[in-house]
């Protein structure tokens, strides 16, 4: 039996569709509603960086920096560039500037691990967590509550690096996934999903599997540890 499920081309039996990475970026934006309130669902939506319209439903014109690079139809390679290398931006921007390079064609110089998102159907709802590079990180329990941390300090840093440590590993042993992002986990489905500078990766498997799979284990292991860093 082959090991865990990575990637839903092992999970799942697929209907094969002729289709190259960079159309996954030129489809319609995906939108999921895995909870009740729809705000919930809008920041739910927001985690993935897939979908610009709705970081534009959140600003107002006329855009200022980074923002009228991103929004622009004529914006290049070198203004999502510009936006990739600025040190000072948060890690979802560049996820979205990473995104937006693709759609144009242009594959990234490295492989970069943005943002580390970890899903779990529970009886009462979707619990997630999702954890940037820049050590901001997002819960949504699956009640709907949320908690957001945007700032930073030595422990949360510590726990960011040591779960995305443990994700690059899987990373390294997984494809890039060419299609639209899957619905969310059903209950007792569990799935890490990973925003890398060439597309999304993710794996997923029954809880049960996953959470006693070697490789799955150290990086869910470590992102629980982040959900209590208060």
């Amino acid at each position: 039996m082959k090991r865990l499920y990575w990637i839903g081309l092992i999970l799942l039996t697929i209907i094969s569709i002729s289709m190259g990475l960079f159309s996954f970026f030129k489809k319609s934006p995906t939108t999921i509603a895995p909870y009740k309130d729809s705000s919930t669902n809008f920041i739910y939506n927001l985690l993935f960086c897939d979908n610009i319209e709705l970081f534009k439903q959140n600003s107002k014109p006329p855009y200022t920096y980074p923002y009228d690079i991103l929004f622009s139809e004529t914006s290049t390679f070198a203004d999502f560039q510009k936006i990739i290398n600025d040190t000072t931006l948060e890690s979802r921007l560049k996820i979205l500037a990473y995104n937006r390079q693709l759609s144009k064609g242009h594959k990234p110089d490295k492989k970069e691990l943005l943002a580390v998102i970890i899903e779990v159907g529970l009886d009462d709802g979707l619990d997630v967590l999702a954890s940037f590079k820049d050590g901001t990180a997002r819960y949504i329990n699956q009640t709907g509550k949320m908690i957001i941390w945007e700032t930073t300090n030595e422990t949360s840093n510590r726990l960011t690096q040591d779960l995305f440590q443990k994700s690059q590993e899987i990373v390294k042993q997984i494809g890039v996934w060419d299609k639209p992002r899957r619905p969310h986990p059903a209950k007792g489905t569990a799935r890490i999903t990973f925003l890398v500078s060439d597309g999304l990766y993710f794996g997923e498997g029954p809880e049960n599997i996953i959470f006693n799979d070697p490789l799955a284990s150290a990086a869910l292991t470590s992102g629980a540890v982040c959900v209590k860093r208060g």
